[in-house]
C-alpha cells in the first residue's frame, strides 16, 4: 500500500452538481493536508466522490462565486491555500512545485499566480486571450481573500506575487447545450453586478458589444488558429455579451416601470 506524503497545504472547492469533474480534480491533489468543498446543494455523486475523497464537506446556499469560495478559504487550516475549480486539475510538474513551496522555510512571496491551459472540445485553446490566462491561486493564509464579485472573482493578494511558469489546466465545458445554461446563468449574474454599479445599456448597444467582441476574439486575437473550437468559442463569448447587455437593459426598463 502506497502511502502519499500530505504536505501543509488547504484546497478551497465549490461545487454544484460536479460528478463528472470531481474525481479528476480531487486525485490530482491529493497531496494537500486538507481539502474543503462548499457545496450549494448537488443533486447528483458529487457529495459521495468528495466523501471518498476524505474532504471536509459543507453545504452552503448559493451567495455568489466569490463570497461562495470564500466560505471555502475561511474554514482552511494550512499555512497555505490553493483556490481550485471543479473543473481545473493540477499536473504533476505543478504538483512539485507547489509541494516546494508549501514545505519550504523563509519563502518571502505572499502569493503565487499560474498560466493556466485552457481545454474546450478536446483541444487547448492557445489563442484570443484564453493562453497564458495568467491566475493567482496559492496563497498564504491570511494573506489573501476572494473579491465580492458574484461572477468574474478573482483572489487578491496582499504582499507579493510570484508568477510560476508551471501551468493549471481548466477543462471548460465543451457540451453545447450545457455551455448555454451557463452563457444564460453567467449573463444574468453579469448584468445584475453592472445594474447595481449603475451601469446601463439598450439592445442596440448589446449586440454592437456583441458584433466587436467576436471580431476581437475570432480575428484579432487569432481565435481562427484554434479551428473549429475557436470559432465556437467566439460565437458563445459574443452570444455571453449580447445577454449580459441585453438583460441590463430589460433591468434598466423594468427598474423604471416599478418605481
Amino acid at each position: 500500500m502506497i502511502i502519499l506524503e500530505k504536505v501543509p497545504l488547504s484546497v478551497a472547492i465549490i461545487t454544484q452538481n460536479e460528478e463528472n469533474n470531481l474525481r479528476d480534480c480531487l486525485q490530482s491533489i491529493a497531496f494537500a493536508r486538507q481539502i474543503v468543498v462548499v457545496d450549494s446543494g448537488s443533486l447528483d455523486a458529487t457529495l459521495p466522490i468528495a466523501a471518498e475523497f476524505g474532504c471536509e464537506i459543507y453545504k452552503e446556499a448559493w451567495s455568489g462565486f466569490g463570497p461562495q469560495k470564500q466560505l471555502a478559504i475561511d474554514k482552511c487550516r494550512e499555512p497555505w491555500i490553493l483556490v481550485l475549480d471543479a473543473d481545473e486539475r493540477i499536473p504533476r510538474e505543478t504538483a512539485a512545485a507547489i509541494k516546494r513551496i508549501a514545505t519550504s522555510d523563509g519563502i518571502p512571496e505572499a502569493g503565487f499566480s499560474f498560466p493556466r491551459k485552457n481545454y474546450f472540445q478536446g483541444r487547448w485553446i492557445r489563442h484570443a486571450g484564453w493562453w497564458p490566462d495568467r491566475i493567482t491561486r496559492l496563497f498564504r493564509k491570511g494573506a489573501g481573500r476572494m473579491t465580492a464579485a458574484s461572477v468574474h472573482e478573482a483572489v487578491e493578494v496582499a504582499g507579493t506575487i510570484c508568477a510560476l511558469n508551471v501551468p493549471l489546466e481548466h477543462f471548460t465545458e465543451s457540451n453545447l447545450s450545457k455551455v448555454l445554461q451557463k452563457i444564460d446563468r453567467y449573463s444574468t449574474l453579469g448584468a445584475e453586478e453592472a445594474f447595481r454599479e449603475g451601469r446601463r445599456s439598450s439592445v442596440s448597444a448589446a449586440l454592437l458589444r456583441a458584433f466587436f467582441t467576436f471580431l476581437q476574439d475570432y480575428v484579432l486575437r487569432g481565435g481562427a488558429l484554434d479551428g473549429m473550437p475557436g470559432l465556437t468559442l467566439a460565437v458563445t463569448d459574443a452570444v455571453n455579451k449580447f445577454f449580459k447587455y441585453a438583460k441590463l437593459s430589460e433591468l434598466s426598463r423594468t427598474n423604471r416601470g416599478g418605481r
